[in-house]
């Protein structure tokens, strides 16, 4: 298991708790955002963490500003913009590798999109189930700040992810030429795939490694 460390990190009046997974010789910065509903603390955050920290990444996780005072909605987007850029501005100093990644699970990876797209900050955006539009709501897409974005771009998608189907994300990224879609054959938004079809344990293994050869090697 890598080493990790926890962190306060404060901005203008408000502060978060964010957590450090050490690389044994880390060839890149990895900072993901959690998803709307569970902070980094949950399963899926800390087991990709600490998976990425084995293959060679520095990988830093936070919380936003609604989860870090225990408050159940999310933050409007700008406050969440704010925090993830003063996270990244705390993890490049604290972390030294020359490459320097961002995303996140769902919302997570949607505002580090939005951050990046608005002031470039990073070398590689990894989304690990991209909510393109909220289910069953395919009209309302969060797509059109993608084509500010001018550095590799990573999206991890679950073929059943009511967030977006392969179907509409193939046509968004096909305009993208810097963009991948790697898809997980029966996963869901969460990545997960039902026990009868494959171990979980495989699954997240394979992901991880093209994550990892992705930000390294892209």
């Amino acid at each position: 298991m890598p080493a990790s460390s926890s962190h306060s990190i404060s901005f203008g009046e408000h502060h978060t708790t964010a957590r450090v997974y050490r690389a044994a010789k880390p060839s890149a910065t990895l900072v993901l955002g959690h998803g709307a509903g569970a902070n980094q603390d949950h399963p899926f955050m800390v087991r990709y963490a600490e998976a990425l920290a084995n293959r060679g990444l520095d990988v830093v996780t936070f919380n936003f500003l609604y989860m870090e005072a225990r408050r159940g909605a999310p933050d409007r987007p700008p406050k969440l913009e704010a925090c993830f850029v003063a996270v990244i501005d705390w993890a490049r100093k604290q972390c030294q590798s020359q490459r320097f990644a961002i995303g996140g699970k769902s919302m997570g990876g949607r505002i580090a999109s939005m951050v990046q797209a608005k002031a470039p900050s990073a070398d590689a955006l990894v989304f690990l189930g991209y909510p393109l539009h909220p289910p069953k709501q395919p009209d309302k897409l969060r797509a059109a700040h993608l084509s500010d974005i001018h550095v590799p771009m990573l999206f991890v998608q679950g073929e059943r992810d009511p967030f977006g189907s392969r179907e509409e994300l193939e046509p968004i990224l096909a305009k993208l030429p810097i963009a991948r879609l790697h898809v997980v054959p029966s996963g869901d938004h969460s990545l997960s795939v039902p026990k009868r079809v494959r171990a979980q344990a495989e699954v997240d293994a394979e992901l991880q490694d093209r994550i990892a050869r992705f930000i390294v090697d892209r």
